[in-house]
């Protein structure tokens, strides 16, 4: 069954929006859909703020690339001068 993870995400004050998306762009969507994403979806919530949709073929596959994700966020972090929010997954039960 099809699972999902939203993350939501806050860029730091005083950080341009658009630096740090390019930032996510070129490193961490990249990074998701090698670990096994199937679509990896940013959503602008704010000014300062985006929540990320990533959805996996399985639970499987999103939880065999945990650590693998933990790395590339911390790797990322000082980069692209973001921080992780919240967080929720499961999966998917009703879709049209």
């Amino acid at each position: 069954m099809r699972y999902i993870t939203i993350t939501t995400w806050e860029i730091a004050d005083g950080v341009n929006y658009n630096f740090a998306l390019r930032a996510i762009e070129e490193k961490r969507l990249p990074a998701l859909k090698e670990f096994g994403a199937s679509r990896v979806t940013v959503v602008r919530t704010s000014e300062r703020t985006s929540a990320v949709i990533t959805e996996w073929p399985d639970k499987f596959t999103r939880d065999a690339a945990e650590l693998k994700i933990d790395e590339v966020r911390r790797s990322v972090h000082r980069e692209d001068q973001t921080r992780m929010a919240g967080e929720m997954k499961g999966e998917i039960v009703a879709d049209i």
